[in-house]
């Protein structure tokens, strides 16, 4: 079986290449909003397009080149920062061969914005799926020695991982290649020729993009680790409150990318008003889809913690009640949550992306992250300290994503 401290230093490992992935999907992200200006100031602009998809996939490859040397020195970092040996070792291992996979993932995402910006959104959402069963396959097969391969436990897990996103790559470009309105763009014309003010314009968008979702996850990640050392029923309710969130996020989050193309579309041809337009029809679907998950969260609390655990011994019964409790401090947040979610992105279709790096770094460390200390352990509130700091800080962040928007879509006088 996959043991224990395999599981645990894979878990540690993640942390490595999650850190590395969200810096490079900055950059993968701001093809986005950059193709759909193109379109926007003229509409068969293949040229446009294709020059910004280009550079786009050159930003991964730059940057895949910075951090993967980073990812494969994982052991002596993980050692550096006083972790296990045993648990160092096995998770230098499986980020070492998880790296291979890096720059494939993220050209996997570039070519996934370049298909929904274009008018092809079920392309991402069918590879991803697909992707999601090779890599369960894959894993079954190579983690306990299934037909015929080795057992390779922890290796077989991050050669399968890897492979995953080779294979996604490799999807994405087989769909660019046959649907005849993607082909059109012919991505690879004079692929080895740079166009240096779009590749500066991917980096100038995207690291403050990577930034802002680094600032988020970083937050989470640091309560998740406070929130162990008040006891395994406070991680285990902290863990189910998170993923039923993080279900939740999904759907704001599609509704923000999909803004990101309207409002950018709507930006590059001028149009202000259609941009607000845009921006505000996103800003309340998520909104409202956020609102009626608030009141199921707050109503039904226990029963989804229950979904999660069988109700049986003392433990699981206490921390479903924790749980409970936490996912009525998420209901507070869910509207706040999802806002912030769409207003960045629609802040991202006005290639806006410095200003909402500084307000979500703000947000979530000057006020979110003192205020969930403070309360967890100055004034010993524990666990459900941190998710009144969550409401905190994702307030806040609601707040100046959705005014940022407001301000920079004023419609001009007369």
């Amino acid at each position: 079986m996959f043991c224990d401290e395999c599981l645990a230093a894979v878990a540690i490992g993640n942390t490595v290449y999650w850190f590395a992935w969200l810096l490079g999907s900055g950059p993968a992200s701001a093809v986005s909003p950059m193709i759909a200006h193109i379109l926007g100031e003229r509409a068969g602009n293949r040229g446009g397009v294709r020059a910004s998809l280009r550079m786009g996939l050159w930003a991964v490859v730059i940057v895949s080149l910075v951090v993967m040397p980073v990812m494969m020195s994982a052991e002596p970092i993980l050692l550096f920062l006083h972790q296990q040996p045993e648990l160092a070792h096995g998770a230098g291992q499986f980020v070492g061969l998880v790296a291979i996979g890096l720059p494939f993932s993220l050209a996997s995402m570039v070519l996934g914005s370049f298909a929904t910006t274009m008018g092809h959104p079920r392309a991402g959402l069918w590879v991803s799926m697909a992707t999601i069963a090779f890599n369960a396959l894959a894993g079954w097969t190579l983690i306990f020695g299934h037909f015929g391969a080795p057992r390779l436990g922890i290796v077989g897990s991050g050669i399968a991982t890897a492979s995953s996103s080779v294979f996604g790559c490799l999807a994405m470009l087989a769909i660019v290649h046959g649907n005849p309105h993607l082909r059109a763009v012919r991505m690879f014309r004079r692929f080895g020729r740079p166009v240096h003010v779009k590749l500066a314009e991917v980096f100038r968008l995207g690291l403050p993009i990577g930034v802002t979702t680094l600032f988020e996850a970083m937050l989470f990640n640091t309560m998740t680790l406070l929130m162990g050392t008040f006891g395994a029923a406070a991680l285990a309710a902290h863990q189910i409150a998170m993923n039923a969130c993080s279900i939740t996020f999904m759907v704001p989050m599609g509704i923000g990318m999909a803004s990101t193309v309207r409002v950018g579309i709507a930006a590059g041809a001028g149009d202000i008003r259609g941009a607000r337009r845009a921006g505000l029809v996103a800003l309340g679907t998520g909104g409202v889809f956020m609102l009626v998950s608030g009141v199921l969260m707050g109503l039904f609390g226990a029963q989804v913690a229950g979904l999660y655990l069988g109700r049986g011994g003392a433990d699981d019964l206490a921390a479903i009640a924790l749980a409970a409790i936490f996912l009525k401090a998420a209901a507070a947040f869910q509207v706040f949550d999802g806002l912030q979610a769409v207003g960045a992105r629609v802040l991202r279709g006005l290639k806006d992306a410095r200003m909402p790096m500084i307000l979500a770094g703000g947000s979530y460390w000057l006020i979110g992250a003192p205020i969930c200390f403070w309360l967890a352990l100055g004034l010993h509130m524990r666990g459900l300290g941190i998710w009144i700091g969550f409401v905190v800080c994702l307030g806040a962040a609601a707040v100046a994503m959705v005014a940022r928007f407001l301000i920079l879509t004023r419609p001009p006088p007369g």
